[in-house]
């Protein structure tokens, strides 16, 4: 089973979304600004993906300016709960298949779990 955070309003999240599809593979779709993952989920993509949380976080959205983030030295659990608490931060799309995930940047990224 192949789940993808997704959101429909990005263009590569879409794209992403596509090439799965294509493949014939019915996804899980989780519209991640509506239903953000728990600090916990979002640790264990984290982790999949293995990346540290400054990593995939969208530095050019407008909150991050706001929480002035850059400004700050961050524990993981401290940037994780950022995140979980204002979705927009999360880099997408992000798609996991069993113990693997990668980040659809570029969308074709994702042809390795499928």
């Amino acid at each position: 089973m192949i789940k993808i955070y997704h959101n429909p309003r990005c263009g590569k999240s879409r794209q992403t979304l596509a090439l799965i599809e294509e493949a014939g593979i019915k996804a899980e779709v989780i519209e991640y600004l509506k239903t953000p993952p728990t600090v916990e989920e979002l640790d264990s993509i984290l982790k999949k993906l293995k990346m540290e949380p400054c990593d995939l976080m969208r530095k050019g959205e407008g909150i991050y300016r706001e929480l002035k983030l850059a400004e700050k030295e961050l524990s993981r659990k401290e940037a994780i709960e950022i995140m979980v608490a204002h979705p927009k931060l999360i880099e997408r799309p992000i798609v996991i298949k069993g113990r693997q995930a990668v980040l659809g940047r570029p969308p074709e990224n994702v042809k390795t779990l499928l």
